[in-house]
This record gives structure tokens, sequence and C-alpha cells, in this order.
């Protein structure tokens, strides 16, 4: 996430999107169901530093990250089925990070009915029922495809902590890079905080330079303690995805993403804990920047414009909740987006753009806009789609898409599900409790 404040590139060369002032109310946890986790096998296997050699993961035991396990000249293959989890350190601290360097791959091949989960120790050690954000680290995937910040040693944020931070480099000029496959994958409980006031922190799932090689399919993203998707720059696409509850934004674009995202939702928990930035609500559906400093970058027509179809971001259904948030979609420093039906509702505002990014750069087409104060800004009658200031009661033509106000049912026609029926059904998992 970022709330973007620029570390110096020399400083380590930390070209990220940070988070000013964030601060999370850190009291909420989450219940598992006890049939959600049931039946994982009682063996756990431990692994630390770096995976060399072809490696799989099988479904046979619970695999526990120690510290940040870096994949290095080699693919990491993940069976359908199988559960990952943090180990835990002092004071209950988990930093377990799988990261997939530029010369890695991950192959995670879950399945509709037996997804490859990511998630809390709290739920895997047999006694406890609660889980929270940051008690998994996160998963992290580079690559060399392009960045507008003129480097190809960006050290991706929230590792420049770690020895040997070369691993952690990304970007370069192979648009076609290829770092694996993620398919029917769950992150739950992500996060790892390395400096909460600027923000300098690792998301549930990370992408830094990661070329159109890359398979991207169907991956659910649960109460991050920090963005739910980030992308920072290169050009993978993907599709079916599911950002459920972060503390911060649940798409974060930067440093001249240009990839394509097709099929997306992003629903809200009002009890999950929200990010801020000067005491206010920085919470964002999408959040946007070219870069830190709102201009061009190297090379100068690498713009960050991803291409988003098929889009719906469900925030809250009371303006009250509603203030809990900020923007649906947030589009700045001189970032621009593409956007095709697509559904909005629930924020305070549904879609801003902030100077120098204009809308007039950007397109869109079949939006449907709702904000509690504003469907958008700077003006509010600023395009011909449909737009609404009043309580979301329509709910865009989705049945239930309020988590908080009951059984989630998301039938219906528009945004995420445009061309497609409920393609959440049967491999995500919304509960808390």
């Amino acid at each position: 996430m970022k709330k973007v404040f620029l570390l110096a590139i020399a400083i380590m060369f930390f070209n990220s999107c940070q988070n000013d002032d964030a601060v999370a109310d850190s009291s909420f946890a989450m219940k598992s169901a006890s049939a959600d986790y049931s039946g994982y096998p009682s063996t756990v296997q431990t692994v630390s530093g770096n995976i060399t050699t072809n490696t799989t993961w099988t479904n046979d035991r619970v695999w526990e990250i120690d510290g940040v396990v870096r994949v290095i000249g080699a693919k990491l293959t993940i069976e359908p089925g199988t559960f990952i989890k943090a180990k835990p350190l002092a004071a209950g601290v988990a930093t377990g990070v799988l990261v997939i360097t530029k010369t890695g791959q991950i192959d995670a091949q879950g399945t509709a009915a037996a997804p490859v989960i990511f998630t809390s120790y709290n739920l895997l050690d047999g006694l406890a029922t609660t889980a929270s954000p940051g008690d998994f680290g996160g998963v992290v995937l580079l690559g060399d495809a392009e960045t507008n910040t003129g480097s190809v040693q960006n050290i991706i944020e929230g590792l420049g902590d770690q020895s040997n931070v070369s691993d952690f480099y990304y970007g370069g000029s192979n648009n076609a890079h290829n770092a694996g496959s993620l398919n029917y994958v769950r992150i739950e409980f992500a996060g790892r905080i390395l400096n909460a006031t600027t923000g300098v922190e690792i998301n549930g799932l990370t992408f830094g330079g990661v070329g159109s090689g890359t398979v991207v399919d169907h991956v659910q993203v649960s109460y991050g303690r920090d963005d739910s998707f980030e992308f920072f720059g290169g050009t993978v696409n993907a599709s079916h995805l599911v950002s459920f509850a972060p503390d911060d934004d649940n798409f974060d674009f930067d440093f001249g993403y240009t990839g394509s995202i097709t099929k997306a939702i992003a629903i809200a928990d009002v009890n999950s804990t929200h990010s801020l930035s000067g005491g206010s609500p920085d919470s964002n559906g999408i959040e946007l920047d070219n870069n830190a400093t709102g201009t061009t970058g190297t090379p100068a027509t690498l713009i960050t414009r991803p291409v988003i179809s098929e889009l719906s971001i469900i925030g809250a259904s009371s303006a009250t909740n509603g203030a809990l948030y900020e923007n649906g979609i947030h589009v700045r420093r001189l970032g621009e987006i593409d956007l095709t039906d697509a559904t909005v509702t629930g924020y305070v505002t549904g879609i801003r753009w902030d100077s120098p990014s204009l809308a007039a750069n950007s397109s869109y087409i079949g939006l449907d806009i709702h904000g509690f104060t504003n469907p958008s800004l700077p003006t509010a009658a600023l395009f011909g789609y449909s737009t609404s200031t009043a309580n979301p009661a329509d709910d865009w033509g989705l049945t239930q898409p309020f988590f908080n106000n009951g059984t989630l049912n998301l039938s219906g026609s528009t945004g995420a599900f445009t061309t497609e029926a409920n393609w959440t059904n049967t491999w995500t998992k919304f509960t808390n409790f």
C-alpha cells in the first residue's frame, strides 16, 4: 500500500508507495468456524532460507515458513489443498514471507474444491480459534518487466531490512517475464509492517515488475494488514480476483503498471481494521499513482494505466459505516485508468481524480458509481454514467453484496459478474465467526 511517500532512491532504491501515518485498530480478530480448517494434516514441515532447486510442497502436511523464504533459480510447486502458515516468532509475531525472486517461479495449482491456502498459524494449531491480520507475512512475486522508476534494482517494499537485498530487486525490460502460476489460491491474515509511520509494509499479494507470461487466476486475499493486492510496475494480467476486508486498499497500482485485470471484486467488513492518514480514513477500493511525485518517470511514456473490466467495489451500506473508508476509486499523481463495466458503492466518494491526473486522460464505459457524499470528483456531474448520492438500496444489480448485512448473495449481472455468473462460489471464504 502506499500513501506514497518517496524514500530517496539513493536509499537502497526503496522505490515504493507508502503509507503516511498508517494507524489501525488492532483489536479485531477473526474466529474460524471449525469446519473451515478441519482436516488439515497433523504433520508440520518447517521451511527456511533459500529454495534453489525445484521443490514441491505436498498437501499431506502443513508447510510452515520460518522468516523470509526466497525461491531463487528454481520452481516451487504447491499441490491443491495445501495449507501454508508462518512460524510464530517472539511475542507472537509471524514474519513468514514467501518471495519468488526474478529468477524463480511458483506453480500453485489449487482447484475450486481444494484451493491452496496461506493462512494464520492460529487457525492451524489445533487449539486457537482466532486469527489477526499479520499472522502470515505475505506472498511476493518479482520479475524483470518494465517499471518507470528508471532502475532495474528497485527493492520491493517491506523487505529492505533483509540481508542480500539484491534478491528483492525487480524491474527490467522483459515484459513477457514469467513468474509462474497462481490458480485457486487464498491468502489470509497477511501483512508485514516494517515501518508503520512511513508505510513500508508487505501486502497480502505483491507484484514487482512481474510480466505477462505469469498466470494469476482465482485468487482471494482476506483480512490483510495492508493492501490486498499491489502491482509495482510490470505487465502481469490477472482475472477472478477477490479482495476481502483489507486494512488499507483493495487494489493498488504504481510505477507504470500496464496490465489488465478482468473480473474482480472488493468487499468490505466494517469490523475489520482500517488504515488512517493524519487521523482520517485512508482505505480505498482502488488507489492508483504514476509515482510518488506525480511526474513522468523513466521512460516518460510509461504511465501507470491498468486496464480493468468487470469490476465491483462494495463498501458499506450506510453513510456512517461508509465514513470508515475514503474513495471507491482514487486516481492520482499523474496515473490513468481504463474502466469497463464497473460498479462502485458504499464509499464516501465513488471515483476521484486528483490533479495532475485528469479524467479526460482516462477511459471509462459502462460505469455505475455511488458515493455517500459525491459519486465523482472533482465534480459530481463529471460523467454521463449512472450516479447516485442516495443510500445504495439497489446495490447496483447485486442481490446482497454487503458483508455486514447478512448472508452474502453476489448473484447479479453487473460489475464483476457482467459476463460470468457468480465465479466466487465454492473456493472463496467470507466469514468472521
